[in-house]
């Protein structure tokens, strides 16, 4: 299977291995990747845990929304700037995210802390 972050490689060699602790994510983009392919594949409990505890909701929901692309569009500074593709499930209607995430490194763990605004 294909990973859903649109890497260009399979889940099992892509995402699959920081979902499952095998390894941790290197850098930001990294774990954006990850991210999205766990909101991708259901995998609330990866989205949770990759959240940083000061800014991460009580709950994490993945469902509603069937994700159907990532575009990286630019990654520095512990910053990612992307376009995620969505269809709404309870509407059929599709969408895009764009966004600024914002990322921290702790004890040796990147976690996701906020979405900065973009103004458009």
């Amino acid at each position: 299977m294909n990973c859903p972050c649109d890497s260009g490689k399979t889940y099992a060699e892509c995402c699959e291995p920081i979902h499952d602790g095998a390894r941790l994510a290197e850098f930001p983009e990294e774990l954006m990747r990850a991210r999205y392919s766990a909101y991708a594949l259901g995998r609330s409990d990866f989205v949770f845990a990759s959240w940083h505890p000061k800014t991460r909701p009580l709950n994490v929901s993945t469902e509603g929304i069937r994700w159907t692309g990532l575009e990286i569009i630019d990654a520095k500074d512990a910053q990612v700037e992307f376009v995620a593709s969505f269809v709404d499930e309870t509407t059929a209607e599709p969408g895009s995210l764009h966004e600024r995430s914002v990322f921290v490194r702790r004890a040796g763990w990147w976690f996701y802390l906020e979405a900065l605004s973009l103004n458009e």
